[in-house]
């Protein structure tokens, strides 16, 4: 089974081999074939139909055409509707054929044909594809014309194209001689489209597809930024660079204008679901950062995509609306890894050309960042595990629209989606920070980070037949449910196989062979060596097909899993996170910077800054702040300065030269609409 390397045609080779010659002349064979054309079951309509002397079945829906036809040709066919009227209902009732009907038209359709069995017992079966039924017709046939051997020559041959360079081969890197590690290449590179070249789907599947209806248009065939960058980094990683620039050329053509990217989008680059993730606006800049470090941008200069991102971060941080799990608001310990990483790559970058005013003004938001994660994210009352009450937290919730500034870990509520009930922030945990030590930001020996670990151990972890497994969080509701029956908004979170990545390039930044976790992550692949989204944690339910530690009705394969696995071998054999951000890794780990200043904006308006510090406001457009510290006796005012490469503008207070514990009193006046902002705002000097 094949598709036709230059056609839109599925090829499907069948040879009939018999052992008892007794049979011959007396077998029958079927071809069933049941359209879901334009992503939708219903709505079809098919039809028996001849080109010249060939009998065919045409099948439409809209402006989507698909013929099927067989090399040896049909003896009888039949359309009729699924569950009524199709061939498998007439076959099951006396195992012959005996309906013919020539149409079935808006429905649920199914369409069969009799192969004509030739004395050979071989045969091909052609399903094309086109806009029209002469297009898809002349696909047909033009593939038709060449043998099914030269066809499998050409894919073949195109598929060797994409062997690994030796240069890149990590086999002893595995444990199973680079097997995993070459199919995943291959699944990672199979989900690129072909027309929208760059666009890579997360997954070709639909968790649970045997209980969704037309109604699910998305499933996992979608892209979302982030698993578009895992799967591009990951194959970067193999030493295909062709591929991840044109994922960053996708992702560059989708930027809206405000420097953002849609949740997730159709591979036309049409938006589907609307949410905004900060760290799907950050990791283009990485992957725009690896590509530079690999020399691998040609003459694509990223430049703008990188600013406009930047910018939008810095406006619209530190809380994310959605955390990269698609459910909660708050500060997240790994969106803010993956920005702190992103801002500091852009930094650098910014520096190799010469441009150093904006490089220490991203440097400087990024120190922010890095300074209070623990603030925000960490609880040092943690009730979960007794002696070990300080840890991070999986996110700290707060209103996305109006958000806390100074949200606190040990008090905040958080309200767990698919059914996961309310709970206190300081108890729900997930591996989440390990991205702090994976981008270089956190030092894997932290006690804090050690602390954690010992935390989601407790509490995440399950020791499966093939070896050791992670939830996302507790009381995750997203999974299998715990009689084996399928997700269905509500159930419960089980393994990822992609935790069990992450905590395999832990343990390779703490001085520890990963080995151990990429033989897990191969063991958990299915006997097609599809490595799924979510494992089976409970015991085995046989009526259910549910085995330990095997794949749950989740998405398979899941791109981010074999990008996880690429990364981690590619990891062990540099010695080293292949995502590890080193201008990060120098500035937050080896030799660790002070932060001098405290951030303002309209998203997160402080309330309160620490005596001393620089306190920055950032804005979009030109302003002028009316300000004072004296319940204003006295009326000062400062202009914005702009910040021409982001299109931001600023203003610097600097608190030392104010007493301990002024209020700080302001208020704008916007320079391009000649008006008020109608309020004021105040920050505490402490």
């Amino acid at each position: 089974m094949l598709t036709d390397p230059h056609l839109s045609v599925l090829l499907v080779h069948t040879k009939l081999e018999l052992f008892d010659e007794s049979l011959r002349g007396k077998l029958r064979l079927y071809a069933l074939l049941a359209p879901h054309m334009a992503g939708r079951g219903a709505g079809n309509s098919g039809w028996c139909s001849e080109i010249g002397a060939v009998k065919l079945i045409h099948a439409q829906r809209e402006n989507v055409h698909l013929i099927m036809a067989s090399s040896t040709g049909f003896s009888r066919r039949s359309v009729g509707y699924v569950g009524f009227s199709d061939g498998w209902q007439d076959l099951m009732h006396n195992f012959k054929m005996d309906w013919e009907f020539q149409e079935a038209i808006n429905g649920n359709i199914a369409s069969t044909g009799e192969v004509n069995l030739g004395d050979s017992g071989e045969f091909t079966i052609a399903v094309a594809f086109g806009r029209s039924y002469q297009s898809a017709a002349t696909k047909l046939f033009q593939s038709m014309a060449e043998p099914f051997e030269s066809h499998r020559q050409g894919y073949v041959r195109q598929w060797q194209r994409a062997v690994v360079n030796p240069e890149f081969d990590f086999s002893t890197d595995t444990s199973d001689g680079g097997g995993m590690y070459r199919l995943s290449r291959c699944v990672l590179l199979a989900h690129e489209d072909k027309v929208f070249q760059g666009a890579i789907v997360a997954s070709m599947s639909i968790p649970w597809g045997e209980t969704k209806g037309d109604t699910d248009l998305g499933g996992y065939h979608l892209v979302w930024t982030r698993d578009l960058v895992q799967s591009a980094s990951a194959l970067l990683a193999t030493g295909q660079s062709s591929t991840p620039l044109r994922a960053l050329i996708w992702l560059a053509a989708i930027q809206r204008p405000d420097g953002s990217f849609p949740q997730n989008s159709w591979i036309d680059g049409t938006a589907y679901w609307s949410g905004l993730q900060l760290d799907q606006v950050a990791l283009p800049i990485l992957l725009a950062w690896r590509l530079h470090k690999h020399d691998a941008l040609g003459l694509f200069n990223p430049r703008v995509m990188i600013v406009r991102a930047a910018a939008h971060l810095i406006l619209q941080g530190p809380v994310t609306a959605q955390d990269r799990w698609e459910e909660n608001a708050g500060y997240s310990p790994s969106t803010l890894a993956t920005v702190i990483a992103a801002f500091a790559s852009a930094a650098e970058w910014a520096k190799e050309f010469g441009k150093m005013e904006v490089a220490d003004f991203i440097f400087a938001y990024a120190d922010w960042l890095a300074a209070h994660v623990d603030e925000w994210t960490v609880t040092t009352k943690g009730e979960l595990v007794e002696g070990f009450p300080r840890h991070y937290i999986r996110i700290n919730p707060t209103d996305p629209n109006t958000p806390d500034p100074h949200a606190d870990p040990n008090t905040a509520m958080i309200q767990i989606a698919n059914g996961g009930g309310l709970h206190p922030a300081r108890n729900i945990v997930g591996g989440d920070f390990l991205l702090l030590v994976r981008f270089g930001i956190r030092d894997p020996n932290d006690p804090l980070v050690r602390d954690s670990i010992e935390v989601i151990d407790r509490v995440l972890k399950y020791d499966l037949p093939q070896g050791p497994g992670w939830r996302r969080y507790n009381h995750d509701g997203y999974g299998q449910k715990d009689d084996g029956s399928a997700f269905d908004g509500t159930g419960v979170g089980r393994c990822w196989p992609i935790l069990t990545g992450e905590r395999g390039h832990y343990h390779l930044a703490a001085g520890r062979d990963p080995k151990p976790f990429i033989k897990a992550m191969e063991d958990f692949a299915n006997q097609g060596g599809m490595i799924t989204e979510q494992l089976w944690d409970g015991p085995d339910l046989p009526d259910r097909h549910m085995k330990r530690g095997c794949p749950t009705g989740a998405a398979m394969p899941l791109c981010w899993s074999h990008s996880e696995y690429v990364s981690l071998v590619r990891s062990r054999h540099d010695g080293v996170c292949f995502a590890r951000v080193e201008p990060a890794f120098q500035r937050y780990v080896l030799d660790p910077v002070q932060s001098h200043y405290e951030i303002w904006s309209l998203r997160h308006p402080l309330r309160s800054v620490s005596h001393g510090k620089i306190l920055r406001i950032i804005l979009a457009t030109e302003a002028t702040i009316v300000w004072s510290i004296d319940d204003w006796a006295r009326r000062n005012e400062s202009h914005t300065s702009h910040r021409d490469e982001l299109d931001l503008w600023f203003v610097d207070f600097p608190t030392a030269e104010w007493p301990s514990g002024s209020v700080f009193a302001f208020t704008f006046f916007w320079k391009r609409d000649q008006r008020w902002e109608g309020r004021n705002w105040q920050v505490s000097v402490l």
